[in-house]
């Protein structure tokens, strides 16, 4: 149920049955699509909200094909946070057909009224405890694959428990679709529309995500972030101008705050939240991050007992009734539309008896007569005279102050500004890229060619700037930065781990280059490759083995790495003090990220003296001085003995402690 206009005037159904089960009670609101009906389901006595579309829209088949396949679409919402439908029928009635949706009632008003009855804005708390539900009712229909369209103030509720949900999932849609409508029409309202619905009418999850993103903002700042004197204007501003941070307007928000409602509002879809989720999941870490508790939404004493009753009938003397402030909205004007004169005003006829000569007959009478005469033609005089001035000015203020938009399409930027000046126009000259129109030729105008403008007024002159051009990138920036330029080139970046280099100069994880090459023209949305670094490319340990302690480390060094001791190891083939292994082994690849340690672990082998002929004292004292332990065999024991053999021969490389066996004489 979502009161687009309260004290709505035209035909009411109140006291009629729809399809013999729904009452009609009283009337709740009225809108540019729709009547809202308090009703009553009969079958189940349960209370309920009756939204009854316009009969413009009954007669036509395609909407209500549409209709009846996003109501069930709705139905299936199952959500504490979402308005529940229950019902939709289509009844034949005496005075045609009425299409209508039958809805949960919900008792209290919507967001708008609560913003208005807190004086624009709300406190900070208050805003993100009302956003908290409407991004989950959002997500649950995201979750569904629906998306909203229409996401504003006017269709959120409070009821007076506090509760806030979400209405009127796919009736944008639907009415979208309809024959009634004109291709050309953009449905919504403005204030809250995504860039991609004003220039392309497409819409998804994001979509909705923009939108509750700007209402956020109002939230926060009491107004919308685009106004203007037309919704033209304010659709401009969406696509062409970033939503500002609400700091600017109230110092007040949080950092935090700020921030994300800037990545909601996001020109570029992909910039923004995924989905409703994504959003909810973003506001509730931000609500953890500056510890702000959940607080209660209240519903306007105004509003509590007031919001769902029928409208009150204007005063005889209140010619234009008085009603809220509503964002602008774009609507279509209906076919049978005609100029109505202003009510309660009316011309006094003078009556058949007013004659003057039968009412005072006499020649005493004559002389009033001629007065009258004389000055009823002068006072006839002065009015042709002022309808004479009020005609020229009309004609100068209003048709005769306009000009046609000379045709600019297909010509040069310079050519146009030229041609608009020439009819008393000046041009806002945007530019955007095209896959077709070269650069510097018009690709637009708004308004369109022979549009009546205002002499002086200005006419909005899109540009081609033709292909994107890959973007220039820098060796050595982040992938999220190049993504970033790469997107707002209009242009798709890609990233594969397969493409991935080595290179010595940059660093690993960033770009190296693009593909296509910098300055490439390419079509919209193409897609540009990324070459990320994966670093240095990996050294191999150098084989040091056999080597010196000190020539290892200097191979090492060399190499890029950092070596140090690890140790001794018993290996016959190599001599004490020379290099066994390392650690990593050798051969093995290791990236140089600074300067990789390289363990070098060396022999500690003892070898063998030749003992042969020397005494076996002399012998002993030699041994012992290796570390190595002296075994002697002989048939005498004397203090002169000569060693004749020996074992293990001399050369030979032993461990430290082991015994030389000989034999002595």
């Amino acid at each position: 149920m979502t009161p687009e206009m309260r004290h709505g005037q035209g035909s009411s159904l109140v006291g009629a049955f729809l399809e013999r089960r729904y009452r009609v009670d009283s009337m709740i609101a009225r809108g540019g699509m729709s009547t809202v009906y308090r009703g009553l389901d009969t079958r189940l006595e349960r209370p309920v909200a009756l939204k009854v579309m316009d009969a413009r829209y009954s007669g036509d088949r395609s909407f209500v094909d549409r209709f009846e396949r996003e109501a069930r679409s709705a139905a299936k919402l199952h959500h504490n946070d979402v308005v529940a439908v229950y019902d939709q029928g289509v009844d034949h009635g005496p005075d045609g057909d009425h299409v209508f949706l039958v809805m949960e009632l919900v008792e209290g008003c919507t967001l708008r009224d609560l913003i208005l009855d807190r004086g624009g804005k709300l406190p900070l708390a208050m805003a993100i405890s009302v956003m908290q539900p409407v991004l989950s009712a959002l997500a649950s229909a995201h979750r569904a694959g629906m998306v909203h369209r229409d996401v504003k103030p006017e269709n959120v509720l409070i009821g007076k428990d506090g509760s806030v949900k979400v209405a009127d999932f796919g009736l944008v849609r639907a009415a979208a679709e309809a024959g009634t409508t004109s291709g050309s029409v953009i449905l919504g309202t403005v204030a809250y529309l995504s860039p991609e619905q004003v220039t392309t009418g497409a819409a998804d999850a994001r979509t909705d995500v923009y939108a509750a993103g700007v209402v956020l903002y109002e939230l926060l700042t009491g107004r919308p972030p685009f106004t203007g004197d037309t919704a033209m204007s304010v659709a401009y501003q969406h696509v062409n101008d970033d939503v500002p941070p609400p700091a600017s307007t109230s110092p007040e928000v949080p950092d935090a705050v700020d921030a994300l409602v800037l990545r909601a509002t996001r020109r570029d879809p992909a910039q923004r939240p995924a989905d409703a989720e994504a959003f909810l999941a973003e506001l509730e870490q931000v609500r953890s991050d500056l510890g702000i508790a959940p607080v209660a939404v209240p519903v306007p004493a105004s509003e509590a007992t007031t919001a769902l009753m029928p409208p009150v009938a204007d005063p005889p003397t209140q010619q234009f009734p008085t009603v809220r402030a509503q964002p602008t909205r774009v609507e279509p004007i209906p076919a049978d539309f005609e100029q109505q004169p202003r009510q309660h005003t009316r011309a006094l006829a003078r009556p058949a008896t007013e004659d003057y000569d039968t009412l005072r007959p006499g020649a005493g009478m004559e002389p009033q007569r001629r007065k009258g005469r004389r000055n009823g033609a002068m006072w006839a005089a002065i009015v042709l005279v002022l309808a004479a001035l009020v005609g020229g000015a009309a004609f100068w203020l209003g048709f005769g102050s306009y000009v046609s938009v000379p045709r600019i399409v297909g010509v040069s930027e310079q050519q146009a500004v030229q041609s608009l000046r020439g009819a008393g126009l000046t041009a806002n000259v945007t530019k955007e890229n095209d896959n077709d129109v070269p650069e510097g030729i018009v690709l637009s105008s708004n308004p369109s060619e022979g549009s009546q403008v205002r002499s002086g007024g200005s006419v909005e002159v899109v540009v081609s700037l033709g292909k994107p051009a890959v973007p220039q990138i820098a060796a050595g920036i982040t992938v999220a930065e190049a993504e970033n330029l790469i997107r707002n080139a209009k242009l798709q970046p890609k990233h594969d781990s397969s493409s991935a280099q080595y290179d010595r100069a940059v660093p690993e994880g960033h770009v190296i280059s693009v593909d296509p090459a910098p300055g490439t023209r390419v079509n919209l949305s193409s897609e540009v490759s990324l070459i990320v670094s994966k670093g240095p490319p990996p050294v191999q340990v150098p084989d040091v083995r056999g080597m010196s302690r000190e020539d290892a480390f200097t191979t090492l060094s060399n190499s890029g790495f950092e070596p140090y001791e690890a140790g001794q190891q018993f290996d016959g083939d190599i001599d004490a003090g020379k290099v066994v292994s390392t650690n990593p082994t050798i051969g093995t690849e290791v990236k140089l990220v600074g300067r990789p340690r390289i363990g070098v672990v060396v022999s500690n082998a003892v070898p063998v003296p030749s003992l042969n002929g020397m005494k076996v004292t002399e012998a002993q004292v030699r041994v012992a001085q290796l570390g190595l332990q002296l075994s002697v065999q002989a048939l005498f024991q004397r203090e002169d003995m000569v060693i004749l053999g020996q074992y293990p021969l001399p050369g030979s490389r032993v461990q430290p402690g082991s015994a030389v066996h000989v034999t002595a004489f």
